[in-house]
């Protein structure tokens, strides 16, 4: 049991002290001065002492309670984990998509992660040649939206360092390949899902993103796609150049048909709201703090009031 406030309880634990030895030495010099009196004293006179001492401990509790006591106990959650992984690369900034890819994929994400419930943790991973995770997984969805609009275009796409990235954020460990692109075990995580927004141009290893696809099946991570772009595609200035780019809807079905995921164009991206319901939420234990004040006053009430009848009835008097 822990104490909001200690130092009530020590003061309350002085102001008991000092009543109890006033209450011991009155009942001392009352039994003198009926002894020198030579008047006996009635065995009944020790229940107006048990109701003087029923106030006492009544007095004490309350003071336990004005500590503000907490007991911490476990509570069971069930939760999910979703990665939202986001194509920062520069075909981003193409503006087939108005006003440009990357800011329809920030749109199409705040609003998926916007309608996930609290039972969800929400992590952001951002990528382009490489992959950094902006967000690790909490329920804090609020702080995973700060990050998706805080993303900004730069470099090219690989988009096995996207999946593995997602995956190193689910398990808390950082994940690669093997040297010969052999896929690492990283035990199972069916409470977790990858959702990524891209245009599936992928400048990296197209080995290695299947590779990654099947490490994220063979954890039991479905990677639910968004193609953000169109066929017909954009023109982008990258160092001077202007390049053409497009979406590439067949890697992005690919990765989504590899990991028993879905692959959705931008313009449905509503229909992401479903996927927090195909998650296997996972049941956590974490600690919360039971306040006890509320029981405590009760019992401290109930002591005063029978301290009181006690007395009353006793003495007809309250003290």
């Amino acid at each position: 049991m822990s104490l909001a406030v200690p130092w009530l309880l020590v003061l309350g634990g002085l102001v008991v002290a000092a009543l109890a030895v006033a209450t011991v030495k009155a009942s001392r010099r009352r039994r003198a001065a009926l002894a020198a009196a030579g008047v006996a004293t009635a065995a009944g006179r020790r229940a107006p002492q048990l109701g003087l001492w029923l106030s006492l401990a009544g007095i004490a509790v309350l003071s336990v309670a004005a500590a503000g006591p907490a007991a911490s106990v476990p509570v069971s959650r069930a939760a999910g984990t979703v990665i939202v992984a986001m194509d920062v690369s520069n075909s981003m900034s193409a503006t087939d998509v108005e006003p440009t890819r990357l800011d329809a994929a920030k749109k199409a994400a705040t609003a998926f992660v916007d309608a996930q419930p609290g039972s969800v943790n929400v992590g952001v991973v951002a990528f382009q040649n490489g992959g950094i995770t902006t967000h690790l997984p909490s329920a804090e969805h609020g702080e995973a939206e700060a990050a998706i609009d805080r993303l900004s275009v730069t470099g090219g796409t690989s988009l096995a360092d996207a999946l593995l990235t997602s995956l190193s954020a689910i398990t808390g460990r950082t994940v690669r390949l093997g040297r010969d692109g052999t896929v690492p075990d990283i035990g199972y995580w069916s409470s977790a899902t990858i959702v990524l927004f891209s245009d599936g141009e992928d400048r990296g290893d197209a080995d290695a993103t299947e590779a990654a696809a099947s490490a994220a099946e063979a954890a039991g991570v479905h990677v639910e796609t968004v193609g953000v772009g169109t066929a017909d595609g954009g023109v982008v200035t990258v160092d001077g150049y202007r390049l053409h780019t497009a979406l590439d809807e067949d890697t992005l079905k690919a990765i989504a048909q590899t990991t028993g995921g879905t692959y959705h164009p931008a313009s449905d991206a509503p229909q992401l709201d479903g996927v927090a319901s195909t998650i296997d939420l996972r049941l956590t234990t974490h600690n919360e703090d039971l306040p006890l004040a509320g029981a405590f006053t009760a019992f401290a009430v109930l002591l005063l009031a029978a301290g009181g009848v006690l007395t009353v009835t006793r003495t007809g008097r309250l003290v």
